[in-house]
């Protein structure tokens, strides 16, 4: 094997070495973004829905075609994160558990007279909410956050390093949302970070921590009205959040609540205890033997 690595040129070893690998992965991605942000704005007048609708889909297929085309055969192990064998039934686990952990969290503070349904809200945002706050940052920063910061962190310094490593810079992203506050960063760096990156570790695919994101962001808004991530929506109830802070997460919502830190989190350290018994903890680079080809 030593022998087929040192027949590889040097620029082949030098783009496929984990952090080389990753820093170009993120630039074609941001590459894909940005073209999408330009297209977007040439597109003739429309009224929002269908504006919404378009720009989303340009970003799509263009992050999703410089994924499939070129982020997948990149490193010292090219693979696909998002093989359309096993997509279905992964992404639909990835919806349940995604439904099952906000539904508990809301109803924990209900319980506890944090969450209150105050009136009945309305539909009209229903499209704007499933693609802007679900579709969207569910596969662009699974993407992202998954299946490239992790990957190649992973592949550099094992799977313990990637997860503290991406669900730090997780939260850190979110420092920039309205109401948001550093614990607020923090609890989603904690039961955000962990939850879906043990989904990724424990399935070894983009498509149950995308669905995961997708359903956490779409019932934590549209079902059951609350802040997601600081961003206030209309959902189709009206919906209240009273009491500490601690425990309802102030203007951030939720996810800034000790109630989600503990229920979500728990369901990660659940899903990494999955993954470590399916033997799937990767260790570094320099703790493994060279890479077979």
């Amino acid at each position: 094997m030593e022998s087929a690595e040192a027949e590889r040129p040097l620029w082949r070893r030098i783009v496929d070495y984990p952090l080389v690998a990753m820093v170009i992965a993120a630039a074609m991605f941001f590459g894909a973004v940005a073209a999408a942000l330009v297209l977007s704005r040439l597109l003739p007048p429309m009224d929002d829905n269908a504006r919404l609708g378009a720009q989303a889909a340009i970003n799509l297929v263009l992050v999703l075609a410089v994924y499939k085309l070129g982020i997948v055969r990149l490193g010292e192990r090219p693979h696909d994160d998002l093989p359309a064998k096993g997509a279905a039934p992964r992404f639909a686990l990835g919806l349940l558990a995604g439904a099952v952990l906000m539904s508990a969290i809301v109803g924990v503070a209900a319980l506890l007279d944090i969450y209150n349904i105050v009136g009945s809200g309305g539909t009209s945002d229903l499209l704007r909410l499933l693609i802007a706050a679900s579709i969207l940052p569910g596969i662009l920063e699974e993407i992202f956050f998954r299946g490239i910061l992790f990957r190649w962190i992973e592949e550099w310094a094992g799977s313990w390093a990637a997860l503290i490593v991406t669900a730090a810079l997780f939260g850190i992203a979110h420092i920039f949302n309205p109401n948001a506050t550093w614990f607020s960063s923090f609890a989603i760096a904690v039961e955000a970070g962990l939850l879906l990156g043990g989904a990724y570790m424990l399935t070894r695919s983009l498509w149950m921590p995308i669905g995961l994101h997708m359903a956490w962001n779409f019932f934590q808004g549209f079902i059951y009205d609350v802040p997601v991530s600081g961003l206030d929506e209309q959902g189709m109830v009206q919906a209240k959040l009273t009491g500490p802070e601690l425990l309802s997460g102030g203007a951030f919502g939720l996810e800034a609540s000790v109630i989600a830190l503990v229920v979500a989190t728990a369901a990660g350290v659940w899903l990494v205890m999955l993954a470590l018994r399916k033997g799937e903890l990767m260790k570094p680079t320099w703790a493994r033997g060279p890479v077979k080809t």
